[in-house]
């Protein structure tokens, strides 16, 4: 490095999710103590796809950590569209369940979209259901989509300041980031929503003082795109030539950034944390009732 270069932090996702997880298993044995039921995650698989269930078994073990039961609904590649949203009626009816996670990608026949739109808002702890989406947009309380909680809860742990910072999202999807840029604007930075087509990326995001980059291009986001002193959120993991690798190019990007996520170790775990998190809030506000 240079020695103009900066100093950079990068981020431990994974010890700040097992400090978040800490901080949940001690209300949810103090919730088991004082009588009550422990809050319970129902998740529903469709198909065989390994890389699905894989992610299912993490966030089975995730639950057990932090003392929430989880319950698996698994129906085969080529269950019917109406099969996977009977299903998920069947749950929301479920007094015992607070939160319902249906596991994506699904099959081609089945709509996402369709399923999403069929969970109750109340156990959407995935966040993707439409009335969730209306209520971020209208600046309202409600379950939202857990990757943008976990960036949220990254920089404030890290003390990274939001209010009149210009934050650059790239990527638009539902799932990232639309629901982080309203996040940013809800905590009064200004932001600029840019994407793969957008003219002069790289020069707009010299402007900022934040970079989500959610675009699932690898390396895309060069070290000269960054201002000296940003904050860079990578939240792409793509795989190169079997190497696993961000949407930033990391190594570079160290030494310009004043933090920065790995592509390891990084938003993954805090991802799994936020759901843990909005399993909490539905369960609190289903006992509430």
């Amino acid at each position: 490095m240079s020695p103009e270069a900066i100093e950079t932090v990068v981020v431990d996702g994974l010890g700040l999710a097992q400090e978040l997880r800490k901080e949940m298993s001690e209300e949810v044995g103090a919730l088991v103590a004082a009588g009550r039921r422990p809050p319970c995650l129902a998740v529903v698989l469709v198909g065989d796809d390994p890389a699905s269930a894989s992610y299912i078994k993490g966030k089975r073990r995730a639950c057990k950590q932090v003392g929430m039961e989880s319950v698996e609904h698994d129906l085969p590649a080529d269950a019917t569209q109406e099969e996977v949203i009977s299903l998920v009626l069947r749950l929301n009816r479920d007094e015992g369940i607070d939160g319902i996670l249906v596991q994506l990608p699904l099959p081609d026949a089945v709509s996402a979209n369709a399923v999403a739109a069929a969970i109750d808002p109340g156990k959407d702890v995935d966040g993707v259901s439409p009335t969730n989406g209306g209520r971020l947009l209208a600046g309202e309380a409600g379950l939202f989509p857990c990757t943008p909680l976990g960036i949220l809860a990254i920089l404030d742990r890290y003390g990274v300041p939001l209010e009149g910072a210009n934050a650059v999202v790239i990527g638009r999807s539902m799932i990232v980031g639309k629901p982080i840029s309203l996040m940013l604007q809800q905590r009064h930075a200004t932001v600029t929503m840019c994407h793969s087509r957008t003219r002069d990326l790289p020069g707009i995001c010299r402007q900022a003082d934040l970079i989500v980059a959610a675009t699932g291009r690898p390396r895309m986001v060069k070290a000269d795109w960054i201002r000296p002193g940003a904050a860079v959120i990578d939240v792409g993991v793509s795989s190169v030539d079997g190497e696993l690798v961000g949407d930033v190019d990391l190594e570079n990007a160290v030494g310009v950034a004043s933090l920065i996520t790995p592509h390891r170790r990084g938003v993954g775990p805090m991802t799994i944390t936020m759901l843990l998190h909005n399993t909490l809030i539905a369960y609190r506000t289903r006992i509430a009732r």
